[in-house]
């Protein structure tokens, strides 16, 4: 008799715990997440490491946006030809919000990083509501070191206060 209570109890706790999942999905926007860009204004080349930290950069932006349960990422390789036109997603006068329309996104991602030297460099992170073309959540961290340590971090942050934990 025991078993079966706890048995019961266990079925309506993960009941609770799966409806409060999917509804904290169902709450979720979709976003249209671009591709990070690097704008290097150092007298330095870009170096392969810093082009591979960049490609890390959107695909972690990616992960951590869906992990919130805040947004759901949809897909934008129909947006291609549009994109291989555009040089800085992040600074084209606010096409991001028509491109992320196409795919049908609410919202539109675009995060780039800047390098001032190989010890000063910062991270922005800006998201459009599609409708209305304003800027929902944005934010910007600077980071010290041009290493992959130093650009996890600084996305975390970026995230935690910024996107995550800002009030709208």
């Amino acid at each position: 008799m025991r078993a079966r209570n706890l048995l019961f109890a266990f079925t309506l706790a993960a009941g609770a715990l799966f409806s409060a999942g999917a509804a904290v999905a169902d709450d979720a926007k979709t976003a249209a997440v671009f591709d990070s860009v690097f704008v290097n204004a150092s007298p330095q080349p870009t170096s392969p490491e810093e082009t591979a930290r960049v490609q890390h950069l959107t695909a972690a932006l990616k992960q951590a946006l869906e992990k919130s349960g805040q947004y759901r990422v949809v897909d934008i390789a129909l947006l291609q030809k549009d994109l291989d036109g555009i040089k800085d997603i992040h600074d084209c006068n606010g096409c991001e919000a028509d491109l992320a329309k196409k795919v049908g996104a609410q919202v539109a991602v675009v995060a780039w990083a800047q390098k001032v030297s190989n010890l000063i460099l910062n991270l922005n992170i800006r998201i459009v509501d599609v409708a209305t073309g304003q800027t929902l959540k944005g934010g910007s961290v600077d980071i010290r070191g041009n290493n992959d340590q130093a650009w996890d971090r600084g996305l975390k942050y970026l995230l935690e206060e910024h996107v995550f934990n800002a009030r709208p």
